[in-house]
């Protein structure tokens, strides 16, 4: 499906878990008996495609790198300053010119094969600047609860996408829209890498979000395109300890 000198894979794994409670970076947390990153690297592997992802590391590098070996391709985030900076960490760890770069959040294990193939094959066949991955959720009541803190997705009276609200830095009205932002994002790699550097970091968390380049898109006229997942439990990223033993729950074998 994936020819792979045509596409460059960025996992971001290099966060701390300090709500978790744990030693580890979060990209090591536990699911089913197996770090949070290794159910990611997984999946990719499922795609058949000979990519060897890009993981970006910030947090206690060396303990993931011990976990996980030398075979794979690592680069640095020196500090986390947020999802754009991690990926603009990656830039210089490849040497090809990929023309999409998809990136993915490695505290995100349930993340499927097919979602994975939607997004890359939406991308590739509608050709747009970006394609997105979003859930549509009923309500944020029982497990969706975890679900709260995702940013919201903004369309406009066009019901396209306009640009993605942090949760943190939505207002109340913002925070009632029921279709969130999965993390997971298929670029057309030239155009990141020409505005991925004005991404500004004027908001509540003093960081360069990755989801800047939506509404930068929509500004500049480009086309995004977002794909919403079948199976909402794909979205789950545990924040906590207790949010952790749902997924545990809810994931199957």
């Amino acid at each position: 499906m994936i020819q792979k000198n045509k596409i460059k894979i960025i996992i971001l794994a290099a966060g701390k878990s300090a709500r978790m409670k744990m030693d580890e970076p979060k990209a090591l947390a536990m699911l089913k008996n197996k770090p949070f990153l290794r159910h990611i690297l997984d999946t990719i592997k499922k795609l058949d495609s000979g990519i060897k992802p890009i993981i970006v590391v910030g947090h206690k590098k060396e303990r993931i790198k011990e976990v996980l070996g030398n075979e794979h391709i690592y680069a640095e985030q020196s500090e986390q300053l947020g999802t754009g900076h991690a990926v603009m960490s990656a830039r210089k760890a490849i040497n090809d010119n990929p023309e999409i770069i998809l990136v993915i959040s490695a505290d995100q294990p349930l993340i499927s094969k097919e979602t994975i193939e939607g997004i890359i094959s939406v991308h590739a066949e509608k050709n747009p600047t970006m394609t997105i991955a979003t859930v549509l959720v009923p309500d944020f009541e029982d497990w969706r609860t975890g679900l709260n803190h995702f940013g919201r997705i903004i369309r406009g009276t066009d019901n396209l996408v306009k640009k993605i609200v942090e949760f943190k830095d939505a207002n109340d009205e913002e925070k009632k829209i029921k279709e969130l932002n999965l993390a997971l994002y298929a670029f057309d790699a030239e155009w990141l890498w020409d505005n991925i550097n004005k991404i500004k970091n004027k908001n509540a968390q003093a960081e360069y979000y990755l989801t800047d380049l939506i509404k930068m898109a929509c500004d500049q006229q480009k086309k995004i395109e977002a794909v919403p997942v079948v199976n909402i439990i794909e979205a789950l990223q545990p924040n906590s300890k207790e949010e952790l033993e749902i997924l545990e729950k809810l994931a199957v074998e």
